[in-house]
C-alpha cells in the first residue's frame, strides 16, 4: 500500500499498521513521518524501542530476535530498521520478507524500514515488493522548485503565518524559495524562526528578506531543469551555489555539455525525418527532461546548437586550464557564459512555441 507523505496524518488517524517502509532523499519527510507514527504508537501503548542500522557486517539475526521477543512492562514493541545504502544483501533479503510475511499476521510489533532513493530495478526485488504488498510504502522524494512556494505557505499557515495576497505575497514567497532551495531541514527551520520573530498575521517581505538566511543547497543534476526552462537568473544563482560547495567544474561542464549534445542529436533525427517521441526514447530521454525536450525542439535552430557545441568544448579547455581568445579564464565565468547562452536559447525558444502556440 502506498502513501504520499503529505497523506500519512489522515492515514494514521484511521489506524497504525505494522509495517512502514519511507523511502527517498528528503530526511525532513523522514523525520516527520517516522514522528507521527512513533506518537501514534505511544498512544497505543508501545513503549519498547528497538533501533538498527544496517552496515559492515552485520547481523540480521539480532533483528529477528528482537521481533521476537516479549517485553515485561509492554505487549508491543517498536523495531527502526535503518538501510542507509539500500541494499539488504544476500542475508537482508530473506529477513525483510520474513518480517514483512509476519506484519501482514501479527500486530505486536511495528516496524520501520528507512531507505535511501530507490532505483526501478531496487523497486521491483522480492523484498521491497513484499514489504509494499504487507505494509505501507511512503515516498518521500525532494520538493520540486515549482512546488516549494506553496508548501512554503502551508509551513506558514500551520503557525498561523501567511504572506500578502496577490503578485506581492508571491514575490515573497519566492524569495523564500530562492534561499532554501534543496534545503527542507533549512526551511522548516526558518519557517519555525518566522513564528518566533513575528506574531500570527500577514508577513511582509521586507520581514521576510530581514530573517530567512541563505541556506539553499544546489545539486548539479538539478542545473539541467533550470537551464532548459530558460530560468537564467535561476541558473546563475545555482552556479554560484555550486562553486560556493566546492562542485568540481568538470562536472558542471559534463551536466550543460551533455544537454547540448543531447539537444542536437534529437534535432538531427527529427530533421531527418524521424518522429520526435521514437527518438527521445531512442536517445533516453525522459521524465522532466522530456517534457523540456519537447517543446524546445520544434522551435531550436540547428546551426545554433552546433554553435553551442563549439563553444562548450572552449570552455571544456578553459576548465583543464587552456585558454580561448574572447573567452574568459576562470573555469567559473566560462560555465557562467555557457549556461547563460544556452539558458537564452532555450528561454527565447520557449517563448517562440508560446506565440504560435497562441496564434493556432
Amino acid at each position: 500500500m502506498q502513501v504520499a507523505s503529505q497523506q500519512l496524518s489522515g492515514h494514521l488517524a484511521k489506524g497504525l499498521r505494522s509495517l512502514y517502509t519511507f523511502h527517498g532523499d528528503e530526511p525532513l519527510q523522514q523525520q516527520e513521518g517516522a514522528d507521527s507514527i512513533r506518537a501514534a504508537a505511544r498512544a497505543q501503548g508501545v513503549a519498547e524501542r528497538h533501533v538498527f542500522t544496517v552496515a559492515g557486517r552485520f547481523d540480521w539475526s539480532e533483528v529477528l530476535a528482537a521481533g521476537g521477543s516479549m517485553n515485561l512492562f509492554s505487549e508491543r514493541q517498536l523495531i527502526e530498521l535503518r538501510i542507509p545504502s539500500g541494499k539488504p544483501g544476500k542475508d537482508g533479503s530473506p529477513v525483510l520478507q520474513q518480517i514483512a510475511e509476519s506484519a501482514a499476521q501479527d500486530d505486536s510489533t511495528v516496524t520501520l524500514v528507512f531507505l535511501p532513493r530507490l532505483d526501478k530495478a531496487t523497486k521491483s526485488t522480492a523484498w521491497f515488493s513484499a514489504l509494499e504488498q504487507n505494509g505501507v510504502t511512503v515516498a518521500t522524494d525532494v520538493i520540486e522548485r515549482t512546488a516549494l512556494p506553496n508548501w512554503l505557505a502551508q509551513r506558514l499557515q500551520a503557525n498561523g503565518q501567511r504572506v500578502a495576497s496577490g503578485d506581492e505575497g508571491q514575490r515573497t514567497l519566492q524569495f523564500f524559495a530562492d534561499r532554501v532551495e534543496g534545503n527542507l531541514l533549512a526551511a522548516h527551520q526558518e519557517v519555525q524562526k518566522l513564528a518566533l520573530l513575528y506574531p500570527a498575521g500577514e508577513l511582509s517581505l521586507e520581514q521576510v528578506e530581514q530573517a530567512v538566511m541563505d541556506v539553499a543547497r544546489y545539486d548539479v543534476f538539478k542545473l539541467s531543469p533550470a537551464v532548459l526552462s530558460g530560468q537564467l537568473a535561476r541558473t546563475q544563482r545555482m552556479l554560484d551555489g555550486l562553486r560556493a560547495e566546492g562542485v568540481a567544474e568538470v562536472l558542471v561542464h559534463y551536466t550543460l555539455s551533455e544537454d547540448i549534445r543531447a539537444l542536437r542529436r534529437v534535432k538531427e533525427a527529427v530533421l531527418a525525418g524521424r518522429p520526435l517521441p521514437l527518438v527521445l526514447r531512442e536517445q533516453r530521454v525522459w521524465g522532466e527532461k522530456e517534457r523540456h525536450f519537447e517543446r524546445l525542439i520544434p522551435q531550436l535552430n540547428a546551426a545554433q546548437l552546433n554553435r553551442l557545441l563549439q563553444e562548450a568544448h572552449w570552455v571544456d579547455g578553459i576548465v583543464k586550464g587552456l585558454k580561448r581568445p574572447d573567452w574568459p579564464s576562470d573555469s567559473w565565468q566560462a560555465l557562467h557564459r555557457l549556461a547563460s547562452r544556452l539558458g537564452r536559447l532555450c528561454a527565447a525558444a520557449l517563448k517562440k512555441g508560446q506565440s504560435t502556440h497562441e496564434r493556432h
